[in-house]
């Protein structure tokens, strides 16, 4: 059987579309059609200015402002427009930007104004899939943070939206646009450890359990905007905002769905496997805490099967680290890959983000004629600058971006078929053309349960 997906093709209307993905995690509005060919480059010229719209301003969205800042005082880029539903954000990100700076409350009302050509959406994970699908009808190419979204249904729903629009959207995996992903993809795609049969990923443990007391939401929070789509409840301090949403398996789904994507996405980079999805998946951890905002495991292992080829996945919380190799940043002792080959193996430290690849890969130098992957290397070593940069190209020349919502969405089904085989209890078989679980019985409802209006 082989495990590269033939997606088939599918018209739906935006009622048919509601009515069948209400129970699988998706809002918003889509009607899909014949997609016109991907992509078309920009019609401006290669030096013109984008205009930007950033949707979320907190945690990793304030970083992007940081960057998109850099570029427009290189003359590259302008910032039209912040959306926040956090007040005391929203005002110190127009402080930052300029007074000249629209900013909203209501993501919506931003994808109405006509000169904004792209948007960055760094809003919680609940959020990804509905805004980038209606950004995409509105015209606007986009940047989301990983993970793409947390469920099947709404990440194959981005996918059909940036095709049948033919926009360019890029996924926050950065790690894809980093030097030592790129190094070691060199040396294990060019068979320095022969046929790679296992790529093993660890990871510290989860947070789990978390706050428990409710309160009234800060004033300055827009909490029901905040929910958006998931179900109402009340507010718990330190629990949701600021960025512990991570924790809760409905709409953050752990580490796995964290960090996770981007080991994954630079694992696959890597091993050459994009396009590849498992058969099976297995995974046992500690017992999912009763009556806890944080209701997901401390730990986690979770071991997909693939076939033709045959080779096996495993992450695993919170795993062991390689012995011999010392990681050149700490965040390397955290996470990680090893790439196990039947000749050799090599490891890649935090999804290729800071810590340098191991001597023998810094020591290999690409015969010629052999594999050398593109990297975006506009900003050197600079892993953030690249993928917002390789983004940027990829609007105005017409390819696809290092990290294209196609791919991104893999990584995020992956994530959630590993929770999903962790509430189910026992081995699950996945059928990747129908993106689905062989057994019927298992719903995706398990783990978002319900949508609300008017956010659907």
């Amino acid at each position: 059987m082989s495990i590269t997906r033939q997606h088939e093709s599918k018209s739906i209307s935006r009622r048919r579309f509601i009515g069948d993905t209400t129970k699988l995690g998706l809002g918003g509005i889509l009607a899909f059609g014949t997609a016109p060919q991907f992509l078309g480059a920009d019609t401006r010229g290669a030096n013109e200015r984008l205009t930007l719209g950033y949707i979320g301003a907190g945690g990793m969205a304030g970083g992007h402002v940081t960057r998109g800042l850099r570029l427009r005082g290189a003359g590259e880029l302008n910032i039209a427009a912040v959306c926040e539903v956090d007040n005391q954000r929203l005002a110190a990100t127009r402080a930052r930007v300029g007074a000249d700076c629209k900013t909203y409350v209501d993501y919506r009302e931003l994808l109405e104004q006509k000169d904004i050509d792209a948007v960055v959406i760094g809003t919680p994970d609940h959020w990804h899939a509905m805004q980038t699908v209606d950004a995409c009808h509105a015209g606007k190419h986009v940047f989301v943070e990983k993970p793409s979204s947390c469920t099947v249904a709404g990440g194959r729903a981005m996918v059909e939206a940036a095709r049948s629009n033919a926009r360019v959207v890029q996924v926050g995996s950065q790690g894809r646009s980093g030097v030592p992903t790129h190094q070691v993809a060199n040396f294990v795609r060019n068979g320095m450890i022969g046929k790679v049969d296992k790529i093993y990923c660890w990871h510290a443990p989860n947070p789990s359990g978390g706050p428990r007391r409710t309160s009234e939401p800060p004033a300055h929070l827009d909490w029901d905007r905040w929910l958006g789509p998931l179900t109402m409840r009340p507010y718990v301090q330190g629990a949701y905002h600021p960025s512990n949403f991570r924790w809760m398996m409905e709409s953050g789904g752990g580490n796995i769905r964290d960090r996770g994507v981007h080991v994954f996405s630079t694992a696959f980079l890597v091993a050459g496997m994009d396009g590849q999805m498992p058969v099976r998946v297995e995974a046992t951890g500690d017992p999912r805490p009763v009556n806890a905002v944080w209701d997901i495991p401390a730990k986690l292992k979770v071991v997909y099967t693939f076939k033709d080829p045959d080779w096996e996945l495993v992450w695993e919380q919170p795993g062991t680290r390689p012995e011999g190799e010392e990681p050149s940043h700490g965040l390397g002792r955290t996470f990680g890959a090893v790439f196990h080959g039947d000749k050799d193996n090599v490891i890649l430290f935090d999804a290729g983000w800071f810590s340098q690849a191991p001597q023998k890969v810094r020591d290999y130098s690409v015969p010629e004629g052999g594999v050398n992957l593109y990297r975006m290397d506009k900003f050197g070593s600079d892993v953030n600058m690249n993928h917002l940069a390789d983004w940027l190209d990829a609007i105005k020349t017409g390819r696809k971006p290092s990290m294209d919502i196609e791919i991104a969405h893999d990584m995020s089904v992956l994530a959630y078929m590993g929770n999903m085989a962790y509430v189910a209890g026992r081995p699950l078989e996945w059928d990747p053309t129908k993106e689905s679980f062989v057994d019927e019985s298992v719903g995706q409802e398990l783990i978002w349960e319900s949508l609300r209006l008017p956010y659907i």
